[in-house]
């Protein structure tokens, strides 16, 4: 028990102080952080919500385009090997308490023809346009919902460290700031007894 670990002294009740306070901020910070996180996390998750109902809608339109050219082109495999490969893609960091969230670019490049439009028509087009407006939110998706899950990761690792704070800690300082506070106390009444007792002892002899 935490009143057999610890000698009643005026250090020693400082000291249950001192903890006790910085176990108390410390809580207030890790609620106030989780709170942070939690309402970053609720606006991202509003974010992630409405990208992929768009892109959805995005990539069926692509795919309804694409399968239209094949029917109308025969399999256009041959000419979308014209269209090279993204490589532009830069992922950088942000921190959020002390939490390091994703941000993910593309370059920019103005659109050019790097096919025939002799050899395609409007539906190819459309589905190369789709598909490129896709891989734009696909990547701002992917950023967000492992944004989402970083932050996850940090609320229940906060959440179990204040926890441990409120549940753990501030009840152990706080009770032995109170056993201090009562031996010291309890030694002080004693002192104060054992004065009294004295002083009257020294008016007794004083009168005989």
């Amino acid at each position: 028990m935490a009143q057999q670990q610890i000698f009643p002294t005026k250090g020693n009740l400082m000291a249950a102080k001192r903890s006790l306070s910085q176990a108390q901020l410390g809580y207030e910070l890790m609620d106030r952080k989780r709170n942070i996180l939690i309402r970053e996390m609720v606006t991202l998750s509003d974010k992630a919500k409405e990208i992929r109902d768009s892109i959805d809608k995005v990539f069926s339109d692509a795919y309804q385009s694409l399968q239209m050219a094949n029917i109308m082109l025969g399999v256009v495999t041959p000419l979308t090997k014209q269209i090279p490969e993204e490589t532009g893609v830069h992922v950088t960091y942000r921190s959020v308490m002390g939490v390091e969230l994703p941000t993910v670019t593309i370059d920019e490049a103005p659109q050019i023809m790097v096919y025939s439009p002799e050899l395609t028509n409007s539906q190819f087009d459309r589905a190369y346009i789709c598909f490129n407006e896709a891989k734009k939110m696909a990547a701002t998706l992917a950023e967000i919902e492992n944004s989402i899950y970083r932050l996850s990761v940090a609320i229940k690792k906060t959440q179990k460290r204040a926890n441990a704070l409120k549940n753990i800690l501030i009840p152990r300082y706080t009770e032995q700031v109170k056993f201090i506070t009562n031996a010291l106390e309890e030694k002080e009444r004693e002192e104060f007894s054992r004065q009294k007792i004295i002083k009257a002892n020294k008016e007794k002899q004083g009168t005989a």
